[in-house]
């Protein structure tokens, strides 16, 4: 395997593990502080992930780029140049980024709680805002070593520090929950101002494993350093902020997509369901749509992701090359192997929402019909992500951002009366409205660019559509026959219909796509020994 892929399939595991972590702690972290508390973590969360974003999404790659590129012609200073000077300008944009969200806490909180029947104060969110900002002193310094490493083909330290910081946030984050509320019998909005902290804490951990790493390659650099062979004239420093810029920017809007269409409801949710009396249970509804729901609903996009990233090199490999012919393949195979994988899990998710539900969190009718009707929205967000990678494949960045922007702009506009005619599910509407425009113009784009038709896809289409409902059917039988001897009353009733819809509907699909040939076409040679070992 060569570095590049060695590099690349580090930082994806890094950041899977990572995100499965950020997962699962919200689950034990529901049980210590109950359903209507948790809805104030997500507030603060929700401001802090947009200042996080920009921070993190951006940087790294464009530093490692820059580095890489002036490395690749024996010009270490520069890199190193870039380094010292943004050290600075990191630290004044960390404690600029950490007073404007600390300093606009009471603002944002303002918009957020309109009516003394709500569940939180004016006061209580702020609160929670500004203790969630004090990450952001230290997370564009980590950012900024992170990228350089990473420009140096070194991608342990990026991968490690991951997932220390967030193993050291949740730790303090489930730590400090459980002592404030379980063993101190101390108030809950304690324990959520502590949660929210130990994003500090975090980067705090992420930041020592840098420095770890740091001193174990400082001789590597120092010695390249040594052997540089720089230009006569030093590279201006304006100069080198605006290469990071470009390189940065459509990077960073990616990242701000789903911070994004959740501050659109942030701002617009509580306000509507205010206007039609619905004051009481707004929070709890905000907080079962933007932050319980969409923790399971992300998992497909994970997977889909996941199996499709390691084409998205590819393509731009062709691309580069001139093989035009060979991206549509790539491209025709990216959007199969996305489908393939995303689509059964939607449904699937759909029909055992009561069960998944009641296992991860309690038993609640409206939050297992919001995950129901939300989990169609992973397609969406799959396709984004994949879109916006192909865009970024082929050079076409700016796009990403003209899309975006159009898409949030769409979800604003429809957010709140789809909310005042559909409640929950008008804000779940609006978003997957606002996300369909924005893939429909990332797709136009990159069909109009590659003059691509997708003919073999829109056939696998109508295959895995067909192969999921023979796949829902035998589920849904399952599920029935379950009901006539057992009620999923208890949690391990619930993991119990759960573990059997999932058989079921694994042994379906798997089994009908390993004997039709679909699975071994899109999945790859792996999966084909596999099949042969079965017998297909």
């Amino acid at each position: 395997m060569s570095s590049l892929m060695k590099g690349t399939a580090i930082l994806t595991i890094g950041l899977f593990l990572s995100k499965i972590l950020g997962l699962i702690y919200v689950f034990p972290f529901y049980a210590i502080v109950g359903k209507e508390n948790i809805g104030l973590y997500q507030y603060a969360y929700i401001p802090y992930n947009i200042m996080l974003s920009i921070a993190l999404s951006g940087l790294p790659l464009a530093v490692s780029k820059f580095v890489a590129k002036y490395n690749a012609i024996g010009d270490y200073h520069t890199g190193r140049r870039l380094l010292k000077a943004s050290r600075k300008l990191m630290l004044i944009s960390g404690v600029a980024s950490f007073a404007i969200l600390y300093f606009l806490s009471t603002p944002i909180a303002h918009i957020v709680i309109h009516d003394d029947d709500q569940i939180f104060s004016v006061e209580q969110v702020a609160e929670v805002i500004k203790w969630v900002s004090f990450a952001l002193l230290l997370v564009p310094f980590m950012s900024l070593q992170r990228g350089f490493f990473q420009g140096y083909g070194h991608y342990l330290p990026t991968s490690v520090s991951q997932l220390v910081e967030q193993i050291a946030r949740i730790i303090a984050l489930l730590g400090g929950s459980f002592i404030v509320v379980i063993i101190l019998e101390g108030e809950v909005t304690t324990a959520i101002n502590f949660a929210v902290f130990a994003a500090f804490i975090g980067a705090i951990a992420g930041i020592l494993v840098l420095g770890f790493f740091w001193q174990k390659h400082k001789p590597e650099f120092d010695s390249k350093l040594a052997s540089s062979i720089g230009p006569a004239e030093p590279i201006p420093l304006s100069k080198i902020y605006k290469e990071i810029l470009q390189y940065s920017i459509p990077i960073v809007f990616v990242g701000l997509a789903t911070p994004l269409f959740q501050a659109v409801d942030m701002l617009t949710f509580n306000r509507a369901m205010i206007s039609i009396g619905l004051a009481s249970v707004t929070d709890t509804y905000f907080t079962m749509l933007n932050f319980l729901t969409q923790k399971i609903v992300i998992i497909p996009v994970m997977l889909a992701t996941g199996f499709s990233a390691v084409l998205i090199p590819t393509i731009s490999e062709y691309y580069t090359l001139g093989k035009t012919e060979a991206v549509r393949q790539a491209m025709d195979k990216t959007y199969q192997v996305l489908l393939f994988v995303t689509v059964p899990a939607v449904v699937g998710i759909m029909l055992l929402a009561p069960y998944i539900y009641h296992v991860l969190y309690e038993q609640d009718e409206i939050g297992a019909t919001v995950l129901a009707h939300y989990a169609p929205a992973a397609i969406f967000f799959a396709l984004f992500a994949v879109t916006a990678s192909l865009l970024q494949g082929i050079d076409y960045q700016k796009w990403i951002i003209f899309s975006l922007l159009t898409g949030i702009l769409t979800k604003l506009v429809l957010n709140i009366p789809f909310i005042k005619w559909l409640e929950v599910d008008g804000a779940i509407l609006a978003t997957m409205i606002g996300y369909g425009v924005t893939i429909s113009i990332n797709i136009f784009v990159i069909h109009r660019t590659l003059e691509y038709k997708s003919h073999v896809v829109r056939r696998r289409i109508m295959l895995i559509g067909l192969l999921t409902a023979l796949m829902a059917a035998a589920v849904s039988i399952a599920i029935f026959a379950l009901n006539q001897f057992f009620a999923a009353d208890t949690k391990w009733m619930a993991l119990i219909y759960c573990f059997v819809g999932v058989a079921v509907g694994v042994i379906v699909y798997g089994f009908i796509s390993l004997r039709i040939g679909l699975a071994q076409k899109l999945l790859g040679a792996r999966v084909s020994k596999i099949a042969s070992k079965l017998g297909f």
